[in-house]
């Protein structure tokens, strides 16, 4: 099989395939994580950013390589989450400007579109680091211009071949790049999450099956009355329930029997039967007797529950949630605008109600694990009216996502406060004072944020030796900067060698945020073990009511 130019259904068809493979791996590549925090969630965060481009590229009427490279590129860019979605959406955007105008890709276009990726990833990063996805981009650029100069292709997929087949063994030799990727064991999980989806691509490119159906995108429709709602009331049969039956029996006796049956217990019946597996969905009031019914043909599997009723209150009070937001804004709207308003990015409801005491104006609820989107923060700053807009992402994977949505807003200025954690966040926040210019006082607040030393406790999901301890999972993990300082099996010793560890003769004040898991007793204890080592360092506890982290801990 030989291609020499790639027209725009192609293109659609290796896209596609490509956001497939990626969201098929996504929990590989989330476990590709250095550190055993539970915060690895890179391929989380590159799928959904990938998936916000499908949603795009999947509405196209017309499909041309202009209105592809528009989808993905403008669906990428708001869909962003992480550092490495922002910069997987940077390469998408690189590669889509080089390829727009054109009604066909030849070698020569797609060679300069790969380079132009790299090229505009690298300059997202303000501090590039090597053995990252950004190498591995850098790769495919290089192989590129080197098979250009030498004109040794004419056929596509023996030049894309080649490119990524160079991106793996760079992939490959990440570890040696980086040190903690060696330590770990591990090549960098943003470059495999690059590379999950350009095997797939390739894969399509190469006229190989491929199955372009992504989970994400299969979303039931619900049935709506002509008025426009739909009251629980109306819901004849409030189960939606879905199995596969692994068939012992005839597939189509099995077929007619179980179609009849369960049509007299409910509605929406589909029984697909193939060979030796049976595909059965129905709407029902007691999914047992459906359940039970098919055991007779043979065991189950894939078994999916959901409660239409409930689902549908949900989707009631997202509706309403949803015009009260659209009120409130017009409400701000006809405020009068201010000068300047903050936006800051925490997770928990004492963190919540510290930040609006602050001053903050908006505060989206994210984190790790959970990291808001570049289009997450652009409907914050639109909430915000104030000519200046200050965001706090507040953790050191949303910053880029955050300065994605700067350069996106048109009418306001945005400056970015790049506050790696929560501790840094609120420092930030006391310490702001109006100066001469927005830019003075964004200077005096990432000041003061240096100031002060900043750790947090969690837990460890997987076992591993790091910075010269012994990890096992489960661990607790005292972390400054993502530096392990201290290791144990209980939380109020790991949480005491952490704080210890940071403590110099100049610190003055500790203050403690604790976790949802942990109680203001627990919590205040661990300040007077503190006080009693420390007679001249004042102590303070605050309620965060963070996921994942037990505390969150700063020195000053």
């Amino acid at each position: 099989m030989s291609i020499k130019k790639i027209d725009a259904s192609l293109m659609k068809k290796c896209f596609l395939a490509g956001a497939k493979a990626l969201e098929e791996k996504k929990d590989y590549i989330n476990e590709l994580n250095v550190f055993p925090v539970p915060d690895g969630d890179t391929g989380t965060n590159m799928t959904m950013t990938i998936m916000a481009a499908v949603r795009e590229v999947n509405k196209i009427e017309n499909v041309t390589i202009d209105t592809i490279c528009k989808a993905m590129s403008s669906g990428s860019l708001r869909g962003a989450r992480g550092n490495s979605g922002v910069i997987l959406s940077q390469i998408f955007r690189g590669f889509t400007k080089e390829l727009k105008g054109l009604e066909y890709i030849d070698i020569t276009d797609l060679g300069n579109a790969i380079q132009h990726a790299a090229d505009t990833a690298y300059k997202a990063v303000m501090k590039p680091k090597e053995g990252t996805i950004l190498t591995v981009a850098k790769a495919g650029a290089e192989r590129s211009v080197e098979l250009l100069m030498q004109g040794d292709y004419e056929d596509i997929i023996s030049f894309a071949e080649d490119v990524v087949a160079y991106m793996e063994d760079t992939l490959a030799r990440t570890p040696e790049m980086l040190p903690v990727l060696k330590q770990a064991g591990v090549v960098d999980s943003g470059g495999e999450g690059l590379m999950t989806f350009l095997r797939g691509a390739l894969a399509a490119l190469q006229g190989k099956e491929v199955d372009y159906t992504i989970s994400d995108l299969d979303a039931k429709a619900t049935p709506v009355a002509a008025s426009g709602t739909l009251e629980t009331d109306d819901i004849t049969f409030g189960y939606c329930t879905e199995f596969i039956i692994m068939l012992e029996r005839n597939h189509q006796v099995v077929e007619k029997e179980l179609k009849g049956y369960l049509q007299g217990i409910g509605d929406c019946v589909v029984v697909v039967a193939d060979d030796d597996i049976v595909k059965v969905h129905v709407h029902t009031n007691d999914p047992g007797l459906a359940i039970q019914k098919a055991l007779t043909y043979g065991s189950l599997t894939s078994i999916k529950i959901d409660n239409m009723r409930e689902e549908h209150e949900e989707k009631l009070i997202k509706d309403a949630q949803k015009v009260a937001g659209q009120q409130e804004t017009a409400s701000k709207e006809a405020e009068e605008r201010k000068e300047t308003g903050f936006i800051a990015v925490s997770a928990g409801e004492g963190l919540k109600e510290i930040f609006k005491d602050l001053g903050v104006d908006y505060v989206i609820e994210g984190g790790q694990t959970m990291n808001p989107s570049t289009d997450d923060i652009l409907s914050a700053v639109e909430q915000v009216n104030a000519d200046v807009v200050y965001i706090l992402p507040n953790n050191g994977n949303i910053i880029l996502a955050a300065q994605q949505a700067q350069e996106l807003t048109e009418d306001k200025e945005v400056i970015v406060i790049p506050s790696k954690n929560i501790p840094q966040g609120i420092a930030a926040m006391i310490n702001y004072m109006p100066a001469d210019s927005a830019q003075e006082s964004a200077k005096a607040m990432e000041d003061e944020m240096a100031r002060i030393k900043s750790g947090q406790v969690t837990y460890a999901v997987r076992d591993t030796n790091m910075d010269g301890k012994e990890i096992k999972q489960g661990d607790f993990m005292g972390l400054t900067d993502k530096t392990i300082l201290s290791v144990g099996q209980k939380l109020q010793d790991t949480a005491l060698e952490l704080v210890e560890g940071m403590l110099d003769e100049e610190s003055e004040l500790v203050s403690i945020y604790y976790g949802a898991e942990v109680t203001e007793e627990v919590a205040q204890e661990l300040a007077e073990c503190i006080q009693e080592k420390n007679e001249a360092v004042e102590v303070e506890v605050q309620y965060g009511g963070q996921p994942i982290y037990s505390y969150f801990i700063s020195v000053e």
